[in-house]
Parts: structure tokens; C-alpha cells; sequence
């Protein structure tokens, strides 16, 4: 089995589905952390320098945010933008649903 075939079996289940769909924002900002760094040309011990902290505690804030088991601070978010050359950029967006 395929690892597409493997994630839409996974996700025909209901509460594995509804998990997925809880995580999307935390693979939304990982996704756009791991852009950041590529596009930087930069490794996580490189980021790690830039942030005055080591390598292995990049790892953990990547892979954390993919367990969906650790929100990282906002000031941890505003090193890495700065460390990859970018800045934080937070917005609230209206859900479609919501009607005044």
C-alpha cells in the first residue's frame, strides 16, 4: 500500500478524519516554517545560531508542531520568521459560515 492509499483509508475513519482536521493549522504553520527555511537556504542547526538556541531544539519545534502536542510561543515564532529572514504575520479570517 502507498502512502496516499494508506492516509485515505486512515481518513475514511470518522475520528481519525476529525483529528486530521484538527491538526490543519499546525501543519498550515509548519508547512510555512519549512518553506521559510528552504527558501533561506538554511539548515535547522543554521536557524538554530541564528536563534541563539541549538539545533536539537528546532527539531523538537518542527516536529512538535506536526504531533500537534506543543503550541510554540508567539516570541519563538517571531525568532524563527527572523532567523529565516521573514517576519509573523498573524490574522483572524471570517469564516463564510459566520453571518452578521
Amino acid at each position: 500500500m502507498i502512502h496516499e492509499q494508506l492516509k485515505q483509508k486512515a481518513l475514511s475513519n470518522a475520528s481519525v478524519k476529525k483529528e486530521y482536521d484538527d491538526l490543519e493549522l499546525e501543519f498550515q504553520l509548519l508547512n510555512e516554517m519549512l518553506t521559510a527555511r528552504k527558501e533561506a537556504g538554511l539548515n535547522q542547526s543554521e536557524v538554530a545560531g541564528l536563534m541563539g538556541t541549538k539545533q536539537a531544539a528546532i527539531t523538537r519545534l518542527e516536529s512538535a508542531l506536526s504531533s500537534g502536542l506543543h503550541s510554540p510561543s508567539l516570541a519563538t515564532l517571531k525568532k524563527y520568521a527572523s532567523a529565516v529572514g521573514c517576519h509573523l504575520d498573524i490574522r483572524f479570517v471570517h469564516d463564510k459560515a459566520i453571518t452578521a
